[in-house]
């Protein structure tokens, strides 16, 4: 064959070969750069930790194709705008807790917890299995987001307080920050309720500007500093058996993501979610021990006080669901739900649980 042929057939070949489109997988995995704006300051490193592993995970999985940037609260947005932010667009996600956004809609608190709700195990069951999700996702397409579990710090303390709670009259004119439909039970106690993002809360506390400050739990509780103020650590934190905290998605992007992507991000949520909690679960034990030594005086809420809360915070449920269509297509599915898993949970876990406790 001669040398002219044998380059006419190599040209010939190549011109088929870019005839041809890219392979699907090439057209699948485009490189793409999200902004997410978290709610919490980088010393959490278990809130804010869990934003950073779902952007490393998402990295991971895509060859780092589609990559994450984290940035704390107050970076690029306040820590209490985020739902903001990723509606309007300004950040493509964010990861923050929904009940913060209960001025807009009460509805957003059942995405992180409700007063006397579930526990962690009972609220991934009811989000993932029980219908929760989509009932969520629905209201939260309203707002331009789709929202996934992405944390959890399990069942919270019931916060830290300059003074004791013997009764209820101990609370009037405490002024607190407090977290979701919280606010609005206590301030039928006698409380002032006030929203504060994480990263100002010490200074309020310092200042006086606030008696009293529920967060989280000890780990988190010790990083911020509370217990140098406010010694007396009141246990449990009944309004919030759970504490979910969400990536919220705008879904204008969400979208547009490659099906794979969309795949990836998920998961990588739903890993977030799981080893948040595991994560509480090892850290929060020494942490108490090390608060005690420092001080702290653990309490629990005297009955008086649980009983009270536990009337009016299912009192304000129905009287908002009867006034709000939103909370009500939601609250129904969700007090059935708490129901039988209450009913079922007394058989097993409460009398398993009970009974090892009751000989440690």
């Amino acid at each position: 064959m001669k040398r002219r042929d044998v380059l006419r057939g190599v040209a010939l070949a190549g011109a088929a070969a870019a005839s041809f489109p890219a392979p699907a997988i090439a057209q699948s995995t485009p490189r793409i750069q999200w902004r997410l704006a978290s709610s919490y300051p980088k010393s959490l490193d278990t809130l804010y930790g869990a934003s950073v592993e779902i952007a490393r995970r998402v990295a991971e999985a895509s060859d780092h194709r589609f990559e994450i940037r984290v940035y704390a609260g107050g970076e690029i947005v306040p820590g209490l705008q985020v739902l903001d932010a990723v509606q309007n667009g300004t950040v493509q996600c964010g990861h923050s807790a929904s009940y913060f956004y209960v001025g807009k809609d009460p509805t957003f608190a059942f995405d992180t917890a409700i007063p006397f709700g579930l526990n962690t195990r009972q609220q991934n069951a009811w989000l993932y299995h029980g219908g929760g999700l989509p009932l969520l996702r629905a209201f939260f397409k309203t707002y331009n987001v789709v929202n996934f579990p992405a944390a959890n710090t399990g069942t919270q303390m019931g916060g830290w307080y300059r003074k004791e709670i013997r009764s209820v009259d101990d609370l009037q004119g405490l002024k607190m920050r407090i977290g979701g439909l919280a606010g609005q039970v206590v301030s039928k106690l006698g409380v002032i309720p006030q929203q504060i993002a994480g990263g100002d809360i010490y200074p309020a506390l310092d200042k006086g500007a606030i008696d009293a400050v529920e967060w989280s739990g000890p780990y988190d509780d010790e990083k911020l500093g509370f217990y140098k103020v406010a010694p007396h650590y009141y246990y449990p934190g009944w309004w919030e058996g759970t504490a979910n905290v969400s990536l919220l998605v705008n879904l204008d992007e969400w979208n547009r993501l490659p099906k794979r992507y969309q795949a990836i991000l998920e998961q990588s949520a739903a890993a977030a979610n799981l080893s948040s909690t595991a994560k509480y679960d090892v850290l929060n034990p020494p942490a108490a021990k090390r608060l005690i030594a420092a001080g702290a005086q653990f309490r629990p809420f005297p009955a008086e006080v649980m009983e009270a809360a536990y009337k009016v915070a299912f009192d304000l449920y129905k009287e908002t669901a009867e006034t709000n269509a939103k909370f009500a297509n939601i609250y129904h599915n969700w007090m059935q739900f708490r129901t039988d898993m209450l009913s079922w949970w007394r058989v097993a876990e409460f009398n398993f649980d009970y009974f090892a406790l009751s000989h440690r």
